[in-house]
């Protein structure tokens, strides 16, 4: 029983080895392949799906420093425009100002020269009134001195007596 046993083993340890090797056979000749092929294309898709990831992640950082370039250019335009508005700025005021002291000059040179022509004219009118008045008291007072005969005849001889001194 003991030898049956062991050729019944050793048979059944034959029968199951040419199985199992007609199995990988089939299994290589049929089903190895199209697993392999499903195996290599899964690698190539996480291969591919990484390289994207990676592209992806570059393209980032390229977009992160276009942006950051664009801001510091943004940023130096932007002091550019405010320092040029600053400058502008001041221009006019002092062009304000210098234009109006070139105004304030000319108005106060005017009301000199308003003034001036005032005063002279004032002067002129009372020289006119002094002179109008003068003629007048005089008028009056020869008036006065040749009213009575006396004084008359006194008078011309003092003017005569003036005009033989001199």
């Amino acid at each position: 029983m003991e030898k049956l046993i062991e050729q019944f083993s050793f048979g059944l340890f034959f029968w199951q080895l040419l199985l199992f090797v007609a199995l990988l056979f089939l299994l290589r000749k049929y089903a190895w392949k199209p697993i392999l092929g499903a195996v290599e294309k899964r690698e190539e898709g996480i291969k591919d799906a990484l390289e994207a990831a990676e592209a992806a992640k570059k393209e980032m950082q390229n977009v992160t420093a276009d942006s950051e370039r664009l801001l510091k250019e943004a940023r130096v335009e932007r002091d550019a425009l405010l320092k040029e508005a600053r400058e502008i700025k001041e221009s006019i005021v002092s062009e304000a100002k210098e234009q109006a002291q070139v105004e304030g000059d000319k108005m106060i040179k005017q009301a000199q020269a308003t003034i001036e022509s005032e005063k002279k004219a004032a002067v002129a009118e009372i020289k006119a009134q002094v002179a109008s008045l003068s003629l007048e008291i005089a008028e009056k007072v020869i008036k006065e001195e040749l009213s009575q005969k006396g004084r008359q005849q006194k008078l011309v001889e003092d003017m005569l007596g003036d005009i033989k001194l001199n």
